[in-house]
């Protein structure tokens, strides 16, 4: 009989696969072939079912869609991501317009409207006032497609949550991805009805693990965020890491060998949020995992 491991089945929620570190490239740099097949087929092998790519600009969005397009297990959000909000001061509309255009001709592939948000970390990519502006101006996306959110939030929940309030109405669900928030902010956004998203950057620090263990069984999902957000032997959930992978520095790294490029995150190494959260909850860890696989296809895939 086969063990309940082997068929435990994970959505990516939020991989940038259209990256350029899939494509060998670091800062412009070449430091080995593009391997994004490679890292695809590791996903598939580990037991990832889909994933959705993250769009954050139109041209990232077209990117996401395109590559979306080369594999029924591909999804893609369309969206502006709060740190290139910039984008919309030239012709608002049009922007917008281009988005819906977008949005319209894959409906077969696009499953949420984002990366959108607010990032108040990161306020010299893009102002305060232009970042609150359009993202709510996003928002009426979400009603007009029936098409849930794809939300960014960082030092800035109580802002989001009083404009995702004020708009409940333009608002078909949604999740905050990448949750690093207090308690009190998990609360706020668990009362708008929204979903909760958990990668390694979820889980830097102890409060971040307390956290976690509050957010509702059938709110949950989980992320890697690749390339980015790793789950890193500093993290303080590090120890409940049960699997890990072979890395080597990019400079030494070749497709087709078993090892990961050290320190560039990958969808398979999804398993490890489970495995954390697993601990933490003190879940058992097949259960948990079908419940985040059942709450991510409710709210992206029940067309």
């Amino acid at each position: 009989m086969k063990r309940m491991a082997t068929l435990r089945k994970y959505i990516d929620i939020g991989a940038n696969l259209t990256d350029e570190m899939y494509q060998g490239l670091y800062h412009g740099s070449k430091k080995h072939e593009p391997d994004l097949n490679a890292v695809l087929a590791r996903a598939w092998d580990g037991g990832l079912d889909k994933m959705i790519i993250t769009g954050g600009s139109t041209t990232d969005s077209q990117k996401a869609i395109e590559m979306a397009q080369s594999d029924s297990r591909l999804y893609a959000t369309v969206g502006c991501h709060p740190t290139r909000c910039n984008d919309f001061l030239q012709d608002a509309e049009g922007y917008l317009n281009s988005l819906k255009a977008l949005i319209k001709d894959n409906k077969d592939k696009v499953v949420a409207i984002g990366e959108c948000g607010l990032d108040y970390e990161r306020l010299h990519f893009c102002e305060k006032d232009i970042q609150l502006k359009y993202f709510e101006y996003q928002l009426q996306l979400s009603r007009e497609f029936s098409l849930p959110l794809f939300l960014h939030c960082r030092a800035a929940a109580d802002d989001l949550v009083a404009i995702l309030a004020k708009n409940r109405d333009s608002v078909v669900g949604g999740v905050v991805h990448s949750f690093d928030g207090s308690e009190d902010a998990l609360q706020k956004i668990l009362d708008l009805g929204m979903y909760i998203g958990i990668n390694g950057c979820s889980l830097r620090t102890q409060e971040n693990l307390e956290v976690v263990t509050k957010i509702p069984r059938d709110r949950l999902m989980i992320e890697t965020d690749c390339p980015w957000c790793e789950v890193k032997p500093t993290h303080p959930g590090y120890t409940h890491v049960v699997t890990k992978f072979p890395t080597v520095k990019k400079e030494k790294y070749t497709v087709g060998s078993n090892n990961q490029v050290k320190g560039r995150n990958e969808p398979v190494n999804i398993i490890q949020v489970l495995e954390i959260l697993a601990a933490v909850r003190k879940e058992n860890i097949d259960e948990l995992a079908a419940a985040i696989y059942d709450n991510t296809n409710k709210l992206f895939f029940n067309k």
